[in-house]
């Protein structure tokens, strides 16, 4: 007897599908499932935020979602960031600022300060630091990732 359900997402602008138990996490659905690994598993207990995808939008931990509870949304993950080859504004402050040394929280970081982004666009440092304590980095001190964010903002809030 097959256990599985059905699952259809729409990851990064494309409709995926599987099939997971039930009892499968969101985060190791898209690792294990369907090969998109920069989503990183760290605590698994939701706390260090290396898992941070977006979900309809808005910044969730993957390692506390279970899969089907996905069933029909719309992801980003860290793949999604870059377009036609260039990086995301994020992207480029976070390697302009030196905003990552290990690399472990960075899609996490990235995810979150997106989600920061959309909702004020023009942040405060003191709002940087507040909206981005939900992701632990071991690294870098947070300087150059609130400065990273604070020079994503500037370009992102630009007229096109």
């Amino acid at each position: 007897m097959d256990d599985t359900l059905p699952i259809h997402l729409t990851i990064n602008g494309h409709p995926r599908q599987g099939h997971c138990e039930p009892r499968k996490l969101l985060v190791d659905f898209l690792r294990e499932d369907l090969g998109l690994t920069g989503t990183h598993v760290g605590c698994e207990h939701g706390i260090c935020g290396a898992c941070t995808v977006l979900v309809n939008g808005e910044a969730a931990r993957s390692c506390l979602m279970l899969a089907v509870q996905a069933d029909g949304a719309e992801l980003t993950t860290v793949e999604g960031l870059a377009t036609a080859g260039r990086l995301h504004p994020l992207q480029e402050a976070f390697r302009e600022h030196h905003a990552l040394q290990c690399g472990f929280c960075t899609p996490g970081m990235l995810l979150t300060a997106l989600d920061l982004l959309r909702t004020n666009p023009r942040p405060t440092e003191e709002e940087i630091r507040h909206g981005l304590s939900a992701v632990l980095c071991r690294c870098t001190g947070y300087q150059g990732i609130v400065a990273a964010v604070a020079a994503a903002a500037r370009v992102l809030d630009r007229p096109r």
